[in-house]
């Protein structure tokens, strides 16, 4: 079964602004995932720092309501010292801070897929070997073809 990660963009994309087709679609694919998630699927990975993220949130509706996912995440990511040296040597290609530890949490999880929204994420992630970085439509027309 496939594990995958998404990451904060992600989980607060159905509140984003609708008024855009790019982010109704994307929205639409991520609802889609957890209908997947919901079903097993595949298997949510969770981590220690999507939890710090999500606890900043100010918008405690939306930070209640993605913790709900914790839930149903299979694997939950803790931090280590392999994970904080694979952050500190994504830094080093690029990588904000907060991206480099989530794609280390879904590299440190074995996740077949580090899921977001983020463009420039996912272009610098093309040279990252042992994890596959996606758009939630791109993925969904992974997983449905």
């Amino acid at each position: 079964m496939l594990k995958i990660y998404l990451d904060n963009c992600v989980f607060n994309r159905p509140f984003d602004d609708q008024g855009q087709i790019r982010i109704k679609l994307e929205t639409e694919a991520k609802l889609h995932i957890q209908s997947l998630i919901k079903q097993h699927r595949v298997v949510l990975v969770w981590s220690y720092i999507l939890e710090l993220e999500n606890a900043h949130n100010p918008f405690v509706e939306r930070s209640s309501a993605i913790k709900q996912w914790q839930r149903l995440a299979q694997v939950d990511v803790n931090e280590t010292e392999s994970l904080l040296s694979t952050a500190h040597s994504l830094q080093s290609l690029g990588f904000k801070s907060k991206d480099a530890l989530h794609v280390a949490c879904a590299m440190e999880a074995a996740s077949d897929y580090f899921i977001t929204t983020d463009d420039l994420l996912i272009k610098k992630a093309r040279t990252v070997q042992g994890i596959r970085v996606i758009n939630p439509l791109d993925f969904i027309n992974v997983v449905e073809a």
